[in-house]
């Protein structure tokens, strides 16, 4: 069970086990098999490029999201879940929570109280990470880009209004004088 190097594919290996009697408090970072009998309050994080399996079983709960390239669920959920391979939901799986999936197995009985939402592959944390700075990047750009637009047009404007405002007091200059003279 614990350790095995010689478990068939689509067999379970479970490297870490979380048994009824713990309530673990914080996140878990994991590679290979991860087994849920108790109760976490965190979310579940494989390693990038792993191939990393989250199994909770039917008395097992999770509060918190799980990132996972496959998962094995018959117990409950609170979070969403992002599963990048395979998910299989069994018949008592509790899911409140969207799950981001790829391909999902799901039986009789089991429940989700959310979004089923598929994605033809998804993306690496760290692939996000960097599609996240990039567009903060361009956020900032666009921002830094309309600070000087707005600067440069008040300064248009107001050398427009300068203008207007000289070219307006020569005309009231000039009736004046055409007033004077006449009088």
């Amino acid at each position: 069970m614990f350790g095995q190097s010689n478990a068939k594919p689509g067999e379970f290996q479970c490297d870490t086990l979380i048994s009824n009697k713990t309530t673990l408090v914080g996140n878990i970072h994991f590679s290979g098999g991860l087994h849920i009998d108790g109760q976490v309050k965190g979310n579940l994080i494989a390693e990038d490029g792993s191939n990393a399996v989250v199994r909770i079983s039917e008395q097992g709960r999770v509060e918190g999201e799980i990132r996972s390239p496959r998962a094995i669920v018959n117990g409950h959920i609170e979070g969403n879940l992002f599963v990048d391979q395979h998910i299989e939901l069994a018949e008592k799986a509790k899911v409140d929570g969207d799950i981001h999936y790829t391909a999902i197995q799901m039986v009789m009985g089991a429940q989700v109280n959310g979004r089923l939402v598929h994605e033809a592959r998804m993306e690496t944390k760290s692939k996000r990470t960097k599609d996240a700075a990039k567009a903060t990047s361009n956020i900032e750009s666009l921002a830094a880009k309309a600070t000087v637009n707005a600067s440069s047009s008040q300064k248009s404007t107001g050398q427009a209004s300068t203008a207007q405002a000289s070219t307006a007091s020569k005309a009231q200059d000039r009736a004046k004088m055409a007033e004077l003279s006449k009088g």
